[in-house]
């Protein structure tokens, strides 16, 4: 320890006289972890925003910035020209993401769909990372709230607020290959208070699976599918789909604007997984876009 310390002052008089324009761009731990052949610990960038289409990324916004997102899909392609292939058709999700730390954020939002007010709070557990401190994957946990507020329908004497409420709990498991590929899974419980009159599934667990594509510097191609694996098909209050979607993100300075094809209207985890009614097969394809813009506001 003794000899690394000294070793370290006798480089000082050396990096302040021969590298003083370096000192601009680099700090000094830098430049010495350089000199004793010691690697810096990086963290990539798996995704390029918090919500990789419809779902959320493992993605972490810095300490003290907030998302503003809106998010909007049109009806099918499938109602043809009548209905300008889906465009007359609007569904809105706006939102707002704050992050506490570098490891804890938490959102709120409201949607069109079901008139769904929800929130979420995700953990960052570990980040990928090389250098002097490697880590394989990021992984974070996250859960969410979503309260429907449709008007009460007269059949349902006993329909309770707490029959209103949905949640869904994710871990979210995300690496990012050769600085172009990242690849993420998230297993997901979408859980939903009975309703005595209603025949659905009330426990629901899928297995999400995310991939984005770094085509250049600004643009990605995403492709995101959530696997619903205990779905009873007998249970037909709701003909429940596979969620698939494909994506594509255009970083533009401070925002990211998604453009999407879909058979998911919801753009929340409790529409995606328990909702989901379209099928590609039969253009059940919903166009969409995603806007977010971050700022910093500490």
């Amino acid at each position: 320890m003794k000899s690394i310390i000294v070793n370290k002052l006798l480089l000082l008089p050396l990096l302040f006289a021969g590298i003083q324009p370096e000192l601009c761009g680099q700090n000094l731990d830098s430049l010495l972890n350089e000199k004793m052949g010691q690697e810096e610990t990086t963290y990539p960038a798996i995704f390029r925003s918090a919500t990789l289409i419809n779902s959320h990324s493992v993605y972490m916004l810095p300490a003290g910035t907030l998302d503003f997102r809106v998010e909007h899909r049109f009806g099918t392609l499938n109602q043809g020209a009548y209905e300008f292939w889906g465009l007359d058709y609007a569904n809105i999700h706006l939102s707002l993401e704050y992050a506490v730390t570098d490891w804890l954020m938490a959102g709120i939002g409201r949607g069109t769909y079901e008139k769904t007010y929800d929130g979420f709070i995700r953990i960052n557990t570990f980040k990928q990372a090389s250098g002097s401190d490697p880590f394989p994957l990021s992984i974070a946990l996250q859960s969410g709230l979503y309260i429907n507020t449709l008007r009460y329908l007269k059949d349902f004497d006993d329909y309770r607020f707490a029959q209103r409420l949905e949640h869904v709990h994710q871990v979210l498991i995300a690496r990012r290959f050769f600085n172009m590929i990242s690849l993420q899974i998230a297993p997901s419980y979408l859980r939903r208070t009975p309703i005595s009159s209603v025949l659905e599934q009330t426990d629901l667990f899928a297995m999400g699976t995310g991939v984005g594509v770094k085509i250049t510097s600004n643009v990605s191609l995403n492709i995101e599918y959530f696997r619903l694996l205990n779905y009873k098909p007998q249970l037909k209050h709701r003909r429940s789909a596979h969620p698939l979607s494909i994506g594509f993100d255009l970083e533009t300075g401070g925002h990211v604007f998604q453009l999407i094809f879909t058979n998911s209207l919801a753009m929340t985890e409790q529409g995606i997984i328990g909702g989901t009614t379209g099928r590609w097969l039969d253009g059940d394809i919903h166009f969409g876009f995603n806007i977010s813009r971050v700022f910093s506001i500490r």
